[in-house]
């Protein structure tokens, strides 16, 4: 998850998915996931999937490349 900018809220949380093969996961179906185990404040109102993530030479995740 990382933060994305927002108008009114300065950031909000969006969540960056990977999905299995065959997955037919939707952004609505995350989000009513993640709501049900975190707190208010911490669920994603943004999904975006991702075929990969882009990655570093050590294997970090490059979060300013996500949005």
């Amino acid at each position: 998850m990382i933060g994305v900018p927002h108008e009114s809220l300065g950031e909000e949380i969006q969540a960056v998915v990977i999905r299995v093969a065959g997955s037919t996961l939707t952004e609505d179906e995350l989000i009513a996931w993640a709501k049900e185990g975190l707190a208010a404040y911490k669920y994603p109102r943004i999904v975006k999937f991702r075929d990969t993530l882009p990655m570093t030479a050590t294997g970090k995740i490059l979060k300013r490349e996500l949005d």
